[in-house]
């Protein structure tokens, strides 16, 4: 891995997935232990982000959480973390697993997901960071998505370029290679 590449900021759903999105979340949090990388997530101990910190921290890893305070009085913080940073707001949630991150992984997810993760899409096309951004495919997740940026390209309203900073990998192993590769 790169070594300007430390903190791997990881987007993912709170709810179970599918059992393969748990397989390759499972892998990704192994993956991201074994090469020493620092996981920084959503900070909730529920559903696929609860599988990628328990598989993360079970291979040794190191995981900080970002959760909003009412989410904690919810009773769905993880409090097993390396570190779990409690905040007022989800805008500040963002700003910091933001800042924290040196790369970005987008695995399935919904609107929290897709909004976090086109948000660093933005934030790279505008040129306010330099961030590698790709997306864990699993089971060909993605693919709706890539046929609609491409419609949007066809359409008009999304440049050739800016279509081409979305790019999706699998297994967790090839998605953390292509941030080097970025």
């Amino acid at each position: 891995m790169a070594s300007n590449v430390r903190h791997v900021t990881v987007y993912l759903s709170s709810s179970p997935g599918r059992p393969a999105d748990v397989a390759a979340i499972e892998g990704l949090g192994r993956e991201l232990a074994r090469r020493e990388l620092t996981l920084v997530y959503g900070g909730a101990h529920r559903g696929l982000m609860g599988v990628l910190a328990d598989a993360a921290l079970g291979a040794g890893g190191r995981v900080i959480g970002v959760i909003p305070r009412a989410l904690v009085d919810l009773e769905v913080a993880h409090t097993g973390l390396t570190e779990l940073h409690v905040v007022d707001t989800m805008h500040q949630r963002k700003a910091m697993m933001s800042r924290l991150a040196d790369a970005f992984v987008v695995a399935p997810g919904g609107f929290g997901t897709l909004e976090e993760a086109f948000e660093q899409l933005t934030e790279l096309q505008l040129g306010y960071h330099a961030k590698p951004v790709v997306f864990l495919d699993v089971d060909a997740f993605w693919a709706p998505l890539e046929r609609f940026l491409d419609h949007s390209v066809e359409a008009g309203v999304l440049r050739g370029e800016v279509r081409a900073l979305f790019r999706t990998a699998s297994p967790a192993a090839s998605a953390l290679d292509a941030l080097v590769a970025w």
